[in-house]
């Protein structure tokens, strides 16, 4: 089991809500809505999303790394987990 499970509800909750923010989206482009409306909303979600990804981070910082650290194997698993990290941050 994932260290995240304890975060479950919230992250399916918050990806439930990102979900429904898209679909709004998309029908704001179906009906012409403003532009800067449009962005408002995209710049929702892209916070929404960077959430769940600070979310997702801590769990497996203190779950997967932690315990890799503890077995002393950290050092393979902090490479991997900076890698995680220029990946969530690349935009």
């Amino acid at each position: 089991m994932y260290q995240y499970e304890q975060d479950k509800d919230n992250l399916l909750a918050r990806l439930k809500r990102a979900d429904g923010q898209i679909k709004g989206i998309m029908r704001m482009v179906e009906d012409g809505r403003y532009c800067p409306d449009i962005l408002q909303q995209v710049s929702a979600v892209t916070a929404a999303m960077d959430e769940v990804s600070l979310i997702l981070l801590r769990s497996h910082i203190n779950g997967c790394v932690r315990d890799a650290i503890e077995q002393h194997q950290g050092d393979e698993t902090i490479e991997d987990l900076i890698a995680v990290v220029r990946k969530v941050i690349r935009r």
